[in-house]
């Protein structure tokens, strides 16, 4: 049996703990009488009692647990190893100190010599550089070529590099070893988290000690005096049939142990999330929407009234295809009206963005950054009035991923149109959702700008753990919009982020946990269901 651990509290028989003990415990007891007072290890232990560190692991928290042990001392202390970037210039040199043996023979460097005659990535030459120029080590010469500026203010770089050939090959060397420059060198280089570069790997490791405690030396004293007995935990055909078994000891069994937890295949809890978010739409008669992944910057963007020039289009911002860069022209006449709209506001009453609209631009193609674009194609389609629209959409952004934001996220995309429809519809619709899918209790919207719609607002909600948090955007299109798309009447329009519906409804505080292979908060986390 795996759990066999009574409780020895309140008066428990100690000969029916006894009884009771694993052979690791016995093993650990016994060990644990010829430790020093307090100085209880699992790699002393181990090397005592001559079992697996594991093994020594798993004894000691059964232990624990019975109160025979108590912890006597908690310390945590770093260690620093090489990664395989750092072990690899540890052997070739960091890239600062090649170049500046590089430029010592009196020949400039360009960045085209540096990409053509060196194994450098292209991100770490751009960074060589920078350092060796802050530094005042080298500078930018004539036809932009690098030139050696100063031989001697290199000893930074060389005391980086005398670091990594000290500790190349001895695996992981406590930190508060290393004298303190050193120490800061590997602050400064080491690998932080969730980046993919870094010459050092610092990991903390907490050690315990632990000591017996009055019931606990009493019991180990008692099972030393016993002797190493032969014990078994099942009897074999074999012991039967030569009689063996009678010369044996049969450790005692817990009948009221619970049974194994069955682990059934089941849907991921978000999946299951996002079905109940479609099936509660279709039941209110929305119809959905759907669309490509990969979108062109015309209906991503140049269809929702953004100009060419915003900043939403950086690269910073938005995933750009590399091949093919460009889809086929747009369907006209879309293509005109649109670009007028920009250029002079065209019929929509509006002046436009008074800039030369580039339909090749708009041809680019981009990861769909917003569920909009499913609602500009839509309306495009010519969709029925009075009408009502969802989509479950797939977005991409060049995100910090952080507890609340992901590169790759669903949105909640939707447009409702019609002549009477107005903004008091779109606010109760969004209350709605906050409500009934968010299961959220405190509801608030503020003023926002978004391109495409005014007035706008943006709906936030009170997660208990991480307080208020924006749920997304929301609006009446623009005229500018919805006339070059031809539909002429009122549309209103939001775009929620579900995955932040879907951490206050399944009661977590990170985001990542939804896509994380976290097999624990599948197994356990409820069917979603009202």
């Amino acid at each position: 049996m795996n759990d066999h651990t009574p409780d020895t509290k309140d008066g428990a028989d100690v000969g029916d703990v006894r009884e009771s003990l694993h052979p690791l415990e016995v093993r650990a007891l016994r060990a644990a009488l010829s430790l020093p007072e307090g100085g209880i290890s699992e790699a002393a232990l181990a090397a005592v009692a001559a079992m697996d560190q594991s093994h020594a692991r798993t004894a000691l928290q059964w232990l624990l647990k019975r109160e025979l042990i108590a912890v006597e001392d908690k310390s945590a202390t770093t260690f620093v190893s090489l990664t395989d970037q750092g072990s690899r210039c540890a052997d070739v040199g960091i890239p600062e100190i090649r170049i500046v043996k590089a430029l010592e023979t009196g020949h400039p460097l360009t960045i085209s010599d540096l990409n053509r005659d060196t194994d450098f990535a292209e991100d770490d030459i751009g960074a060589t550089v920078g350092a060796l120029k802050n530094s005042d080590v080298a500078d930018i010469g004539a036809g932009g070529s690098l030139v050696l500026k100063d031989r001697g203010k290199a000893g930074g770089f060389e005391g980086l590099q005398e670091l990594l050939e000290k500790l190349a090959g001895k695996g992981e060397v406590p930190l508060d070893a290393l004298p303190d420059d050193e120490v800061a060198l590997v602050r400064a280089h080491s690998r932080k988290r969730g980046k993919a570069k870094g010459l050092f790997r610092a990991v903390e490791r907490v050690s315990v000690r632990y000591g017996l405690t009055e019931s606990g030396r009493d019991l180990a004293a008692g099972v030393e005096s016993n002797g190493d007995e032969d014990e078994i935990s099942q009897i074999t055909p074999e012991m039967l049939s030569d009689g063996s078994w009678r010369r044996k000891k049969v450790r005692g069994y817990n009948i009221n142990l619970k049974p194994s937890r069955a682990t059934l295949g089941r849907k991921h809890p978000y999946m299951d999330f996002l079905d109940f978010v479609r099936d509660k739409f279709l039941a209110l008669g929305f119809e959905e929407m759907r669309g490509p992944l990969v979108e062109n910057e015309f209906w991503n963007m140049d269809a929702l009234f953004m100009p060419q020039f915003h900043s939403a289009r950086d690269i910073h911002d938005v995933y750009y295809v590399r091949s093919p860069a460009s889809g086929a022209p747009v369907d006209e006449p879309f293509a005109s009206q649109v670009a007028r709209t920009h250029e002079d506001g065209w019929t929509t009453g509006s002046r436009g963005w008074g800039y030369d609209f580039d339909p090749e631009r708009a041809r680019r193609l981009v990861l769909r950054s917003q569920g909009t674009s499913l609602s500009a194609r839509t309306l495009a389609g010519g969709p029925k009035v009075p009408g009502k629209y969802f989509a479950i959409a797939r977005c991409f952004r060049y995100e910090q991923v952080d507890a609340t934001h992901l590169s790759a996220f669903f949105q909640i995309e939707g447009i409702v149109l019609g002549e009477e429809i107005n903004f008091r519809h779109l606010l109760g619709l969004l209350k709605l959702f906050a409500v009934e899918v968010a299961q959220a209790e405190e509801v608030k919207f503020t003023p926002a700008y978004f391109p495409f719609t005014e007035p706008s607002v943006e709906l936030h909600v009170n997660n208990p753990k991480l307080g208020w948090i924006e749920l997304g955007g929301a609006g009446l299109f623009r005229p500018e919009v919805t006339l070059p798309l031809n539909v002429d009447v009122p549309v209103i329009a939001w775009g929620l982020g579900i995955d932040r519906m879907a951490m206050n409804a399944l009661g977590i505080n990170d985001i990542r946990r939804l896509f994380a292979p976290d097999l624990e908060f599948m197994r356990t986390q409820g069917k979603w269901q009202l």
